[in-house]
């Protein structure tokens, strides 16, 4: 299930590609995915794609979720390696102060991944204002200015509410992965090019022992297992910089070499609060996705008729209790007012077996042996379907199109061989096949005139 199936199924329901006859059908074909609604409206949706004219929605969309998602990605990249490289810039007077790059990996991550976490709460709401504060909602509208980004294909195109939501923050974890990534690139690039000092300095009245614990505790999950990424007591007393002038104190500049070791906690308080929690944050936006797409398959307009037609019966009048006899005054055929609910064969003259499955199903009548005779089959194909029938057929005819010799033919063939044939005109689909007496008594004038017509029987309403 993917935003593709969700386009092309849209498209699908806007032009109507089928009737309620061939839905039923379909459904019949398809009875074992009736109660995965998702998976069925998938496989009729893949059975008339077909029908759809090029170019597809469903591939503007994409081209243009794509376009406008790698141009984030990219830009979102690049700001957080440029990012890092301002954060972590040395120029060999000053040491670089850890605070500002510990703000920028470890507070600012947190604090919009709590936002996103929100926003999920909120995805219902149409006008959710925690999903316009995104960078990403606001720098995909300045995109869509600029040349190459053409959406007149799409403009006209509503999507839910609830999806475009989810897209919104699924992008949102993704372009912000890649800023982070940016950052942890522009450390480890600095780091390896540069022999930089690192200091931390604030303004706040903030021990060295009360900093050494919240390291400590920001390290929580990789200290037992990399002690060397966490600070120690001496390296963070011997790092604290004060700026009283533009010299740095002896201490700091006696102890130079130790204070690039502060590049392995930065590391891995990237790696931990702005790749790792940001992956994590991806993958529950993603699940978050993938429901409301689903929630969204089964909100389009025309799903539920759809479905509807697919899984319940077209409404008939015919009963279906025992079968019911009328003998008919004007002629030796004779006639009858109920079907039975079973035959032995079920046969229709020019008529699809996939026709044959709907009507059946309409008229609550089953049999185990479904054959279309006549139309493109050749003499001996339908010859060969009488000859291996047996017992009470059941033979469906088109009431408006009159009684060819071909069909006298098989009919005659087909008494010598079976016990009954019951002949079934039928109207249109839009008639939920139900036909006029004075058609009916065409066919019952041409029959008639068979011999040893006393095994033909011939439905009327």
């Amino acid at each position: 299930m993917h935003l593709k199936s969700y386009l092309n199924l849209y498209a699908l329901l806007q032009n109507n590609v089928s009737t309620r006859e061939e839905r039923r059908a379909f459904g019949l074909d398809n009875v074992t995915l009736k109660n995965e609604p998702i998976k069925q409206l998938l496989a009729w949706e893949n059975k008339y794609i077909h029908h759809l004219k090029k170019p597809l929605l469903s591939g503007d969309v994409s081209s243009y979720l794509y376009i406008v998602t790698f141009s984030l990605v990219i830009i979102a990249f690049i700001l957080g390696l440029l990012s890092g490289i301002t954060l972590l810039s040395y120029n060999g007077h000053e040491p670089v102060n850890i605070v500002y790059f510990i703000a920028m990996v470890v507070f600012l991550p947190l604090f919009t991944m709590l936002l996103s976490l929100f926003s999920m709460f909120r995805a219902k709401n149409s006008q959710s204002v925690l999903l316009h504060l995104t960078p990403a909602y606001w720098m995909e509208k300045i995109l869509k200015f600029f040349p190459g980004i053409d959406d007149e294909n799409i403009k006209n195109f509503k999507i839910n509410p609830l999806l475009a939501n989810w897209i919104v923050i699924r992008r949102s974890q993704f372009i912000a992965l890649f800023f982070s990534l940016g950052l942890l690139l522009a450390l480890l690039g600095v780091v390896v090019t540069k022999d930089i000092a690192f200091a931390w300095s604030t303004t706040l009245h903030i021990t060295p022992e009360v900093f050494h614990g919240f390291l400590n505790t920001l390290a929580l999950p990789w200290r037992e297992f990399f002690p060397a990424a966490v600070p120690s007591i001496e390296l963070i007393e011997r790092s604290q910089y004060f700026r009283l002038g533009d010299k740095l104190s002896e201490e700091m500049i006696s102890n130079a070499s130790q204070l690039g070791q502060w590049w392995k906690f930065l590391a891995f308080a990237t790696l931990l609060y702005a790749l790792f929690l940001r992956c994590v944050m991806y993958v529950i936006a993603t699940l978050g996705y993938k429901n409301a797409l689903k929630k969204s398959f089964l909100s389009l307009e025309g799903v539920s008729l759809l479905l509807n037609n697919m899984n319940e019966s077209m409404i008939t009048t015919n009963a279906t209790v025992g079968e019911h006899i009328v003998s008919s005054s004007h002629t030796e055929i004779q006639e009858i007012r109920q079907l039975k609910t079973s035959y032995d064969f079920v046969q229709g003259w020019a008529i699809p077996t996939s026709k044959l499955q709907v009507m059946n199903d309409t008229m609550k009548v089953s049999s185990p042996n479904i054959f279309e005779v006549g139309g493109s089959n050749t003499l001996s194909e339908d010859r060969a379907i009488a000859h291996k029938s047996f017992g009470e057929v059941l033979l469906y005819v088109k009431v408006w199109e009159p009684p060819i010799l071909d069909i006298i033919d098989y009919i005659e063939e087909l008494i010598e061989i079976v016990d009954k044939v019951i002949i079934y005109p039928i109207g249109t689909e839009d008639e939920m096949y139900h036909v006029k007496e004075k058609f009916i008594k065409i066919w019952i004038d041409k029959f008639s005139m068979i011999d040893n017509n006393k095994k033909i029987w011939i439905k009327t309403s």
